[in-house]
């Protein structure tokens, strides 16, 4: 190589590995101070895309998550709130029994009328203030009625797509009316093999003003109900008078055990579908921690590693440095052949 003045080849030679040793060094600076391995595009085109793609899908199976534990905290608030209903009729339940006896007076049945009136009361109290987050989750009745449940009943968002594997529907079976009227409104039930007895023929033999529980206005709802624990006490109720009947106390057992058996059967399909929304949120768990566990494979910096060509980049600095400060006096030599 020609010994020149102007034009340093080992200079520049030297200057472009020190650029190069340089850039090096401060890539391992940013990949060890970030975390990430991949900070720009430019590190890893493909890569960026795909930890980008896979962010995403982790923040919507967050919110996933989210929308499947919101939904198991409505079905057990609905759940607890139906255990509150099957005490209060179990009670109704064991007073018509006692009433059923034989051994109580008008005065007694009047008194156990009373505690019966009190317990249907409180379940309709109970089933129209049973709400989660504005949606009553015992008042549903048909299409267009103010519960809040569509038609179709509530879905759950439980996955990352449109379609319906990524949804939960919650029926509107899981939401019906279970005010007194929503439970015994329409029912019929075998009394004698053979035979079938309409509840409202059995209230209005026990002299009840309003007999069809399903239709009870709210004007007329006090006497269905002071009608229907009148029966349970085989006593009559007119304009607000009790007075005995002939009609036996334990013909009502066979509808209040109906009644019972109506909610436990409400609350078993409402454990069946808490059990899909629970496994829902197990596999959406299972689905993030792969994807994360993808992602820092892809997108994380493997600290080890990186520390290695960071000491790597900074002998490489120091060398080029050294060398560049020799190559920079090369020319100088040529004043000794001068």
């Amino acid at each position: 190589m020609a010994l020149t003045i102007n034009t340093n080849i080992s200079s520049l030679i030297a200057q472009r590995n020190l650029q190069g040793a340089t850039n090096s060094l401060n890539r391992s600076i940013e990949r060890m101070t970030t975390g990430f391995k991949i900070n720009h595009a430019a590190d890893n085109a493909a890569g960026y895309s795909i930890s980008n793609m896979w962010v995403t899908q982790l923040g919507s199976l967050d919110i996933a998550m989210d929308n499947a534990a919101t939904g198991s905290d409505m079905l057990t608030t609905a759940e607890e709130t139906y255990g509150l209903l099957t005490g209060h009729l179990q009670r109704v339940r064991d007073l018509t029994e006692q009433a059923a006896n034989g051994t109580y007076g008008s005065q007694s049945l009047k008194a156990i009328q009373a505690e019966i009136v009190a317990r249907l009361q409180e379940v309709d109290r109970i089933a129209a203030n049973a709400e989660f987050n504005g949606i009553k989750l015992m008042a549903y009745t048909g299409p267009n009625d103010k519960s809040g449940i569509k038609s179709d009943g509530v879905n759950l968002q439980v996955g990352l797509y449109a379609d319906a594997n990524s949804t939960i529907n919650l029926s509107t079976d899981l939401f019906k009316n279970a005010s007194i009227s929503g439970i015994f409104g329409s029912m019929t039930q075998a009394t004698t093999p053979g035979a079938t007895t309409e509840f409202t023929t059995l209230m209005s033999g026990a002299g009840c003003t309003v007999t069809n529980l399903g239709s009870a206005t709210a004007s007329d709802k006090e006497a269905a109900l002071n009608g229907f624990a009148a029966a349970c006490c085989g006593m009559k109720y007119n304009a607000g008078t009790l007075t005995l009947t002939n009609t036996s106390a334990k013909e009502m057992l066979a509808y209040l055990d109906a009644g019972i058996n109506e909610l436990s059967g409400r609350v078993t399909k409402i454990g069946a579908a808490q059990n899909r929304v629970e496994s829902a949120i197990t596999a959406l768990d299972v689905q993030s921690q792969n994807i994360t566990s993808s992602l820092s494979t892809l997108r994380d910096t493997d600290i080890a590693q990186e520390s290695s060509n960071y000491i790597q980049a900074q002998i490489l600095q120091q060398a080029s440095a050294t060398l560049l400060s020799t190559a920079n006096q090369l020319p100088s030599i040529a004043l000794n052949l001068i």
